[in-house]
């Protein structure tokens, strides 16, 4: 923002203008800078720039021969040069205009580049709080239809010409003049357009009075003979008709205003029949409220002495500017751009979407700009937004701006009546919205600040709801013990995704965040569908892993960050289980502030493994007294705790669980006797048989114990239960181990060997793992 002090004194003279040959405008890429650049650029002098981001606009500029850094610094400002800051630039931060005035530079805004650029035509300044864009454009269209070549300045790009900027050769300039910060006191109009008039900006100019008097201000500044063209029909607009000294013409929607304002001029008014009454079924753009604009539009270009018959042709054609009800996508879904920022632009641009497509869902999706513009508006934000049918808020746009205590888009989305949803981070914008949206709908992205990125971001996410195939990040590696094994994994997952006519991408996210920590390849448009955990152990399966999904928002394969944590600790996994009547192995938990040796008696065999580490990474089998010590140590090199168990004999068996359905059970047999991390994984050291050999109805049991662990764990995906069967071929006693939560899926891995039993093929195992992730993430998003 702009305050007063700074204009008064931190700018020289519009004069000092004449003798400067080199401009540096920081601030460059913002619609209203570029245009300036490009004017310059145009008449011959020497330009160049700074601007915050790399935007398309910034990428033009440089196409033009023009020099562009990304990113301000001081080191950009040179002898000799004129600095040109946007209002947007904090001149108390800013090291341009720092620099600027060690090396005693002049520095001037934006607009006093404008007035003086424009000091050898005829202005026609369009100025209001709603609608200058439009009606520029309008006015601009209406000249050129009407033979005249203007000069045109145009508040964003216009399509139908090629930009913000016109190089017209005539007489007559139409330019748009913003009323904030007392810009548009820099220009010398011969013609002043006003919309209409209601508070804004209220940063700068306090309250609606002191806003008015600056807009008097600028209209009596017209010579005698100019005219001020203001919409009756606003009283905001008419107020400054009234307060002013100048020559005033109303203009209003139906053509009795045409008349009207030739008899003003002592003219008698021409046969038009319904052309200046602009029907909205004539206009090209859609609404009452431009219509207005509209009809304003060809009073100006009455005054300036052009055919208005001719003038109104061009009106009635004119296509409209980037992001003024701009429909860029119409298809299934159509979608919708719109600037609208202010309580009766949302009205207006929601009213007109609503005659254009009637019968259709109208989803808004708004972006407040600026919290100084917010905070007095929520209630008119609220009503005016819930002229849709559906409404989402993102966070306020700050621009500028310091966060204001207290103030959120949620105060808003509290007081809309129709369905609302808030979604902080407008990053995530795109990829819910698309889930939302289905056949028919008309999604509009609404607002002044960066929400113009969500249109165009949307349209990608909903050619990407419709692929059949997906990018799959593979998660492969890790930082654990069973690091190993999950590249493994990762291998045999990556070659089934192929063979499904996915995309695998191998991502090693432990290199990957611990090297230089680029996240890029999960985010933009090609970050993936969906991520396949393949790593197992410590930061893997205890909910670290997808911690970091979660707050990608990427669906990932298995289970959530609570149940991960649950399963991963052992001895809470116990506790969940006594609970609901689930047996097991009991247990003693050591830490290593435990007091050595540690008692167990009376004395008997046990099995000791740690706490919170994959199924048999530091597992020891204890068979005397002696061996205890170091099989502690063992074990708390791994984890922080130990679990000292009875060591229970029986067949040991593992039984799959995939979306709540248990899988055919594997009976696990090592050569050795003992299931420990070598036998597990050395292919040939263990014989894996499925079913398992136990009678049905023992089968039926322990199918039954592992979905009812996964359930009370609140397991998602594929998880596999370890347990131990006593007395197997006589009274068979089923005894839960562990629940791991992302089972290995190697050449020797249990849970794909249990899901052939099943009649599951690896690659259908990995391919209903995939979509259960999408379903699951589509779930929880709706």
């Amino acid at each position: 923002m702009r305050r007063q002090e700074e204009i008064q004194q931190a700018f020289a003279d519009t004069e000092e203008l004449v003798s400067q040959v080199y401009f540096c405008l920081i601030g460059i890429g913002g619609a209203g800078m570029s245009a300036i650049a490009r004017m310059l650029h145009f008449r011959g002098y020497t330009v160049c720039g700074a601007d915050l981001v790399e935007s398309g606009e910034v990428l033009a500029l440089r196409e033009l021969g023009i020099e562009v850094q990304t990113g301000h610094s001081p080191d950009l400002i040179k002898a000799g040069m004129a600095v040109v800051l946007s209002d947007a630039i904090d001149l108390d931060t800013s090291p341009e205009f720092a620099r600027a005035k060690e090396l005693g530079l002049n520095c001037f805004r934006r607009t006093q580049v404008l007035g003086w650029l424009l000091q050898d035509r005829k202005v026609i300044a369009v100025t209001g709080t709603h609608g200058k864009t439009t009606t520029t454009g309008m006015i601009g269209a209406g000249l050129q239809s009407a033979g005249a070549s203007p000069l045109i300045v145009v508040g964003a790009s216009v399509p139908q010409f090629g930009g913000q900027v016109v190089e017209g050769p005539g007489e007559w300039a139409v330019v748009e003049a913003c009323e904030a910060y007392n810009g548009f006191h820099d220009l010398k109009p011969q013609i002043v357009v006003l919309t209409n008039l209601e508070l804004d900006h209220a940063d700068f100019h306090g309250n609606y009075e002191r806003l008015r008097e600056s807009v008097v201000q600028f209209v009596d500044t017209l010579p005698a003979d100019g005219w001020l063209v203001y919409c009756s029909e606003d009283r905001g607009a008419s107020e400054v008709a009234e307060l002013s000294n100048v020559r005033a013409m109303p203009y209003g929607i139906s053509a009795s205003w045409v008349r009207q304002s030739f008899n003003i001029m002592g003219q008698p008014a021409p046969d038009l029949g319904d052309l200046p009454s602009f029907d909205e079924n004539d206009l090209h753009m859609p609404g009452i409220h431009n219509k207005l604009n509209a009809a304003g539009a060809i009073m100006a270009v009455m005054l300036s002495g052009y055919d208005v018959e001719r003038g109104a042709e061009g009106i009635l054609r004119f296509e409209g500017a980037e992001r003024r009800l701009q429909v860029i996508h119409d298809d299934e879904v159509t979608v919708v751009d719109d600037y609208a920022h202010h309580p009766t632009e949302v009205q207006a641009s929601l009213s007109a979407l609503r005659t254009k497509f009637a019968g259709r869902k109208i989803r808004v999706v708004f972006q407040p700009h600026l919290y100084s513009r917010t905070a007095p508006l929520v209630a008119d934000f609220a009503e005016a937004l819930s002229l849709a049918d559906e409404v989402v808020l993102t966070d306020i746009y700050p621009a500028r701006e310091d966060p204001m205590p207290g103030m959120s888009s949620a105060l808003i989305a509290e007081k809309v009546i129709k369905p609302c949803r808030y979604v902080p981070n407008r990053h995530l914008l795109p990829r819910l919205v698309a889930g939302w949206t289905s056949k028919g709908d008309v999604v509009v992205g609404m607002g002044a600040g960066n929400i113009s990125e969500f249109a165009p971001a949307l349209i990608e996410e909903l050619d990407r709801k419709s692929a059949k195939s997906y990018r799959v990040a593979v998660v492969f590696g890790g930082d654990s013990a069973e690091r190993e094994v999950s590249i493994h994994t990762g291998r045999y997952v990556a070659d089934a995704l192929e063979r499904l006519g996915h995309t695998p991408v191998m991502v090693d996210v432990s290199n990957l965040l611990l090297s230089d920590g680029d996240l890029s390849v999960f985010t933009g448009a090609g970050r993936p569908e969906v991520a396949f955990l393949a790593v197992h152990g410590t930061h893997a399966e205890d909910g670290a892993i997808q911690g970091l999904f979660e707050l990608l928002s990427i669906p990932y394969v298995g289970s959530g960050i609570q149940a991960s944590a649950l399963a991963m600790d052992k001895a809470l996994t116990k506790t969940i289980l006594r609970d609901r009547g689930l047996p097991f192995v009991e247990s003693t938990l050591v830490t290593r502030k435990t007091p050595r040796p540690v008692p167990i008696e009376p004395w008997r065999p046990v099995v000791v493994k740690p706490n919170a580490q994959g199924s048999t990474v530091g597992l020891s089998f204890v068979k005397t007294p002696e061996q205890l010590e170091h099989s502690l140590d063992v074990a708390l090199a791994y984890d922080d705790a130990a679990l000292v168990e009875d060591w229970v004999t029986g067949m040991e068996i593992s039984v799959p669980v995939l979306g709540g359905r248990a899988l055919t059970p594997v009976e696990i047999c090592p050569v050795s006797g003992m299931y420990d991390f070598a036998n597990k994984y050395t292919p040939g050291a263990t014989e894996e048989i499925a079913p398992a050999r136990l009678p049905q109805a023992v089968l039926d049991q322990v199918c039954d114990i592992a979905v009812r662990a996964h359930q009370a764990l609140g397991c998602e995906g594929a998880t596999r239960t370890d347990m131990i069967v006593q007395d197997p071929q006589g009274n068979a006693r089923p005894i839960v181990l562990e629940v791991n939560t992302l089972p290995g899926m190697t050449g020797t891995s249990l849970f794909p060997r249990g899901a052939a039993a099943s009649g599951m093929t690896f690659d259908e195992v990995v391919g209903w793992l995939v979509e259960d992730a999408r379903r699951r993430y589509a779930e929880k998003t709706s």
